[in-house]
């Protein structure tokens, strides 16, 4: 008779739900920063205003996390000269509770990113990242952050196109394994140990369409890698998607109450962006400092007068003036850039060389190949007429020709490019400079 009220007893207590336990989150997010430690110039942004933002929102907050989505270096001279790692060492200013790697830490080299991740002083997160091995680029493929209450697990993923992105030799045997499948699998691992799941991605639109649509374990994502930032998270099933613009303008504020037993938040989330601007809040101090002292460690080489530009000339006019000089500099008949290759506008008037820079971080070089007009691909040929028998020459950079098959429209592959003609960069800047008047 006892042991059958105990099991009664077991059985009445199994069919009582669990209480819900609600607890607030604030997650504060950016992306794609790429070493703008100044103001871009339209005022905004600033890697010691966006010390002070943060600083601000997170006053008397118990419930914030900071994220950044991938993308810290590459961008600006000082990442370029000094290969990203002051832009690491600022960083540890800016308060990121987690972050994940972008494909641009990869720019210089799969060697600089273990010192990337030596300095950084917290903690760094990819999921899918590996080596010939399989052992993680990362030492783990999430991190569970404690705060008010809540354990977050935040699992960091990398596109799979990362292979597209990168010069082979700066990757060396370092390769995605498939970032959905892999992010779904650590999620399902790590579901009885958190309260809520962020996928913090660096990822294509694709990439985030198929999260939303396939990942019911993972209810939020906080991602990079599309530059332009979203006007409003996209929601699918109660999953939430949030991005913000690149270079930061600015930075994202979502505030949730997580259901920990669903693990999923409530519904009456809210999702702000809020503009970086200098004159709303004094820039932090510190971090000043810091940008100040890298800043004139380059002032000198490229804080130079160049040129003067009569008007503005936006991202595809930049992209076709180098094209130009490439042609000029190399005597080629076509010249071909991929349009990622472009970073920055030309703004109207005096130009220095630290524009070129911002224009092309990249140590690109120019390379030339000659090859008959039927093998020219589409879009270098564009309304131009060619004969399939004469032989032409096309100027592109490496980076172009060693990902050929994948670059921006160019879809081809097996086109050899012996011929080197120099740094982009360089050629860029002496043509701006001979030129000395861009109209």
């Amino acid at each position: 008779m006892f042991r059958s009220s105990k099991r009664l007893l077991a059985l009445l207590l199994c069919s009582v739900p669990l209480t819900a336990e609600v607890r607030s989150l604030t997650i504060l997010h950016s992306n794609d920063l790429h070493a703008r430690l100044l103001p871009l110039a339209n005022g905004h942004g600033g890697f010691a205003s966006i010390a002070a933002l943060i600083r601000h929102e997170r006053a008397n907050c118990t419930d914030c996390i900071y994220l950044n989505a991938g993308d810290l270096v590459q961008g600006t001279p000082v990442s370029t000269l000094f290969k990203g790692l002051p832009v690491y060492q600022i960083s540890n200013l800016l308060g990121f509770d987690a972050a994940t790697l972008g494909n641009h830490e990869f720019d210089y080299g799969w060697q600089q990113i273990r010192l990337f991740l030596r300095t950084a002083r917290y903690p760094i997160v990819t999921s899918n990242v590996v080596d010939g091995q399989g052992k993680l680029m990362t030492a783990e493929p999430y991190v569970i952050l404690k705060v008010n209450g809540l354990r977050v697990g935040v699992i960091g993923a990398m596109t799979d196109a990362l292979s597209e992105l990168t010069n082979p030799h700066a990757v060396g045997e370092w390769h995605t394994v498939p970032v959905l499948a892999t992010a779904r699998k650590v999620a399902s691992e790590i579901r009885e140990k958190s309260d809520l799941i962020v996928l913090l991605g660096h990822i294509t639109g694709e990439e985030e369409r198929a999260f939303l649509e396939s990942a019911p374990e993972i209810p939020v994502l906080v991602t990079g890698h599309v530059h332009s930032g979203l006007p409003e998270a996209v929601t699918r099933d109660g999953r939430i998607l949030v991005r913000v613009k690149c270079y930061g303008e600015e930075i994202g504020k979502l505030t949730l109450q997580v259901d920990t037993v669903k693990k999923a938040p409530l519904p009456g989330w809210k999702w702000t962006r809020i503009t970086v601007d200098p004159t709303a809040l004094p820039p932090a101090e510190d971090v000043a400092r810091e940008v100040k002292h890298w800043e004139s460690e380059v002032s000198a080489r490229v804080d130079v007068p160049l040129a003067v530009a009569r008007r503005a000339f936006d991202r595809s006019e930049v992209r076709a003036l180098v094209e130009q000089a490439m042609r000029d500099a190399s005597g080629a008949d076509f010249a071909f850039l991929n349009a990622d290759g472009v970073r920055d506008i030309l703004p109207q008037g005096q130009l220095l060389e630290r524009h070129i820079w911002n224009i092309m971080p990249f140590d690109n070089l120019v390379v030339v190949g000659t090859f008959k007009g039927r093998d020219l691909p589409a879009v270098v040929v564009g309304d131009r007429h060619v004969d399939p028998d004469r032989e032409y020459t096309l100027a592109v950079t490496d980076f172009t020709a060693a990902n050929q098959a994948t670059a921006e429209n160019l879809r081809t592959k097996g086109l050899l490019f012996p011929k080197e003609y120099g740094a982009v960069r360089d050629i860029v800047i002496d043509w701006f400079r001979k030129k000395k008047v861009i109209e």
